[in-house]
């Protein structure tokens, strides 16, 4: 099973059983294939998004393992969606991001959860955070800002070459900089909640 953006499938079911119950509906935006079988194996409940005649609508997939115990009720709307930003190739531009916030929030019941994994690249020096751009259009859509989970995307090494002392004689031997760049190592999750009351709240 393929990583969910640089998160193993465990680390992914883990996520799910911890902001969902058995029967909650969960909303993968990219219909990653990791996504629907945490859901399955879970007992939750996989669903996609379309475009309908009247808007944007939710389509309940079929069970699979879902026990009949924990049936879904119509209409009480998204536990927990699973999102990416940006959503296409290219830069996280604040507008695209607040449309999205926008789309996303009226499908989350109260007490449902947003978790948005950013995946591109960290901003030049001095330029202004993706997170922090992501935050402030959560918030201003009507969510709360929850959580933020660093996924480490390698294994970390015991003694990292990139921090060491460089001397003056010294050529450059790649260790430090890729491109120019410090090489990344882990993703930001960034996740966010729906209106809830302080008994949701303490469930995570």
């Amino acid at each position: 099973m393929p990583d969910w953006h640089g998160l193993s499938p465990n680390h992914l079911a883990y996520l799910i059983r911890r902001y969902t119950n058995a029967g909650d509906v969960v909303l993968d935006l990219d219909a990653h294939p990791a996504a629907l079988a945490a859901t399955t194996y879970l007992h939750r409940t996989p669903a996609r998004l379309f475009t309908g005649p009247h808007g944007l609508r939710i389509r309940l997939l079929p069970p699979g393992r879902a026990r009949r115990s924990v049936p879904h009720l119509p209409g009480s709307g998204v536990t927990l969606i699973l999102a990416t930003l940006p959503q296409t190739t290219g830069s996280l531009a604040p507008d695209d991001v607040t449309t999205a916030m926008n789309t996303w929030r009226p499908l989350l019941r109260p007490g449902g959860f947003l978790l948005v994994a950013l995946t591109t690249a960290p901003p030049p020096p001095r330029g202004f955070s993706h997170r922090a751009t992501v935050i402030a259009a959560a918030r201003a859509a009507g969510l709360f800002y929850h959580k933020h989970i660093p996924a480490v995307l390698a294994p970390l090494p015991e003694h990292e070459p990139r921090t060491a002392t460089e001397h003056p004689d010294e050529g450059d031997d790649g260790r430090r900089l890729l491109a120019g760049r410090h090489v990344p190592t882990f993703r930001d999750l960034v996740v966010f909640g729906s209106t809830a009351t302080s008994e949701e709240n303490a469930r995570v």
